[in-house]
């Protein structure tokens, strides 16, 4: 029996027995699958003794039904397709964003770009294999390495210690590594770079990705700020465009599907292993996916298949009016990174108001309730995602030209002592690991005050979020510079995860 809903898409009622519906590839086109997919099945007059148990939204708890409304509840769907092995909408939706996005396959990704970095990393690599990567990589990378069994080769990105950023990674620095590999008789399993940074500061892919493909090496680009890079004249080209071969991005952050949602694409060059990364993919992502965040990312692809430069003319235009205007007001500097950079990224600079970015960032909430998206020791980040309005852009060039009339006639008489990332990457370029990530996880440990953790092997991923970076990773020697790096952080406000003794009064090390 068949049946047309509202919409004209026929739903074949003998597959809902098998636990999905199903319907005809004919119908999708160049609509989104999915979205309408959840549409008429949550249309249908049902009776239900299945998954979720709030029953289509009948037993939804009333507290977040005020918040989020029942038609949420409705749409919040299980037996629509399976993520693993799809072979219905979500199978149509992955496909159509793998041509709008440029790749060969793309998989959609509910435990966000966290998932897709694992899962590039263990698809590409094997057990034991190296991998070069910068060290100021997410902590994502380095979980990864704990799950698969690989070894760092740690490159060191270029950092701009005036305004206390890391910048990008050079070819050359690539280069290096796979020389110091070669002398040593290894081959890198694979090559891992993030770019764009936080800061939306861009690394050669195009040069780096022919490196990699002259050794036949694979290059793993971390693009989880670049989503929607390629859609518009004035932003850098893809990493997929550039050639890299595996791509993680985060589709919830400057393109606008629900947070947690993420895509994970490879390129059309077919040197990476589709089979192995979705292997991966079926090990490491949930058997009961959100309907909701896969819907969005199919969203996602529908919004972007017509005309998407038009997306972004606005904040564009508006992120360039905001830098002209805000880098006028005295004491306030702008970024400017001479190379490829986002245009939809502003860091600016506080400190020649005596002030950090943690301190600016809370005048900016409480003068004109402007949150910015990543505070740092001397500057702070702004992100301009589609649709961002000129009235909130006048708060925040009113909230700098207050913050600067407040601090210029008054500035501290004094440098201000970040050791932060300043002096961060000094140790960074000595590292000593004694064990891999991956032994360390699993190593006996013990919780030792923090200043006996100095000398000591870390047992434990502490960092600052955002931005996400490890200040240190289980294996490594703790110095005692990092030490003054984690209680600085702590002291100048910004949140550490990670850390077993969130007070960081102690830390986790190996007792081997």
């Amino acid at each position: 029996m068949e049946e047309i809903n509202t919409n004209g898409t026929e739903i074949e009622q003998d597959n809902y027995h098998k636990g999905y519906y199903r319907i005809e590839p004919c119908k999708w086109h160049n609509s989104p699958p999915l979205v309408n997919a959840l549409k008429s099945i949550a249309e249908e007059n049902v009776a239900t003794f299945g998954f979720p148990g709030h029953n289509r939204g009948q037993a939804a708890p009333f507290p977040l039904v005020e918040l989020i409304g029942e038609t949420t509840y409705r749409h919040d769907i299980l037996e629509v397709d399976n993520l693993s092995t799809p072979q219905g909408p979500i199978l149509e939706a992955q496909k159509q964003a793998a041509q709008v996005f440029g790749a060969s396959k793309t998989w959609f990704l509910v435990g966000g770009t966290t998932c897709g970095i694992h899962a590039a990393i263990m698809g590409v690599c094997n057990p034991g294999d190296t991998l070069i990567l910068p060290r100021n990589c997410h902590k994502s990378a380095i979980s990864a390495m704990v799950l698969s069994g690989v070894i760092p080769k740690y490159i060191f990105p270029d950092y701009d210690f005036h305004w206390d950023i890391p910048t990008v990674v050079s070819p050359s620095q690539v280069q290096k590594a796979i020389k110091e590999l070669q002398y040593q008789g290894l081959k890198p399993g694979a090559v891992f770079i993030t770019s764009p940074t936080y800061q939306g500061l861009c690394s050669n892919i195009k040069e780096i990705s022919a490196l990699c493909h002259l050794h036949n090496i694979p290059l793993i680009v971390d693009e989880a700020h670049g989503a929607h890079f390629g859609f518009h004249p004035s932003l850098p080209l893809s990493a997929l465009q550039q050639g890299a071969d595996v791509v993680a991005q985060s589709t919830h952050k400057v393109l606008f599907s629900l947070a947690q949602s993420s895509m994970l694409h490879v390129s059309p060059n077919n040197i990476a292993d589709k089979d192995k990364i979705n292997r991966c993919l079926q090990t490491l992502q949930t058997t009961s996916p959100s309907s909701l965040l896969l819907a969005s990312l199919d969203a996602v692809t529908a919004t972007l298949k017509n005309n998407p430069s038009s997306f972004f003319d606005n904040a564009i235009n508006l992120a360039v009016e905001a830098k002209n205007k805000i880098e006028q007001i005295p004491g306030i500097t702008v970024f400017d990174f001479p190379s490829a950079h986002d245009p939809l990224r502003l860091t600016v600079g506080v400190y020649d108001l005596g002030l950090s970015g943690y301190e600016a960032d809370d005048f900016l909430f409480n003068d004109q309730k402007v949150i910015s998206e990543l505070p740092g020791s001397r500057s702070i980040t702004l992100s301009f995602p589609p649709r961002t309005c000129k009235e909130h852009v006048d708060r925040l060039i009113l909230g700098f030209n207050n913050l600067s009339s407040s601090f210029i006639h008054h500035q501290k008489n004094k440098e201000i002592n970040h050791v932060g990332f300043r002096f961060s990457f000094e140790p960074w370029n000595d590292i000593n690991m004694k064990l891999s990530p991956r032994e360390a996880f699993f190593a006996k440990k013990k919780q030792v005050d923090i200043k006996d953790a100095i000398g000591k092997i870390c047992g434990e991923l502490i960092c600052p979020y955002p931005p996400g970076i490890p200040i240190t990773n289980p294996g490594e020697v703790i110095s005692e510079i990092i030490i003054e790096i984690l209680l600085k952080f702590k002291a100048d406000g910004a949140k550490v995860i990670g850390a077993s003794d969130p007070l960081l009064s102690s830390m986790l090390i190996c007792d081997v």
